[in-house]
């Protein structure tokens, strides 16, 4: 007379059809990350043209990326976002002829430049992303901060490890 065996919680829910067999953690995983993919998508337009009407929605991660990691060769932020040099080197261009990026020497390689974000750029960009980390803020108010550091933690950790790969 053994004892009963656990249940997985899943007692009672229904599989989605094709679904028998599938680990439900890894599915809910997948659905919760499209979520939050396609919202992100929709608010990197949203963020771009709060920076400047005329902006690509992907504009917006290379200011990010300018004002965290500082001037980088159009290669590196090709490579940093997984684009083409043609891709890079237009955007690149519509971000200058904007005022918001310029290009300099690359003191390493006479050869090479860097771009930069300029300061009409800076104070833009940091001006959208402070209201969108307000924004944050209010949305997870009701949350502990623990909880809030560890979605921070978590989602770290997956994409570091998405990184290396």
């Amino acid at each position: 007379m053994g004892a009963e065996p656990h249940g997985t919680g899943d007692e009672g829910v229904t599989e989605p059809e094709g679904t028998t067999g599938v680990d439900h953690a890894y599915l809910a995983l997948e659905r919760e990350l499209a979520v939050l993919l396609r919202r992100a998508r929709a608010s990197s337009g949203e963020l771009a043209r709060e920076v400047h009407p005329d902006l690509e929605p992907a504009a917006y991660g290379l200011l990010a990326r300018l004002e965290e990691a500082g001037p980088q060769r159009p290669t590196e932020l090709a490579a940093y976002f997984g684009i083409g040099k043609a891709t890079i080197s237009r955007q690149l261009r519509a971000l200058e002829e904007l005022g918001l990026l310029a290009r300099e020497g690359d003191p390493a390689d006479r050869r090479a430049f860097l771009v930069r974000l300029t300061s009409e750029g800076q104070d833009r960009f940091r001006h959208v992303r402070d209201a969108r980390r307000a924004r944050y803020a209010r949305k997870l108010a009701a949350w502990d901060r623990t909880e809030v550091a560890e979605l921070a933690r978590l989602l770290g950790q997956l994409n570091r490890r998405a990184e290396a790969d």
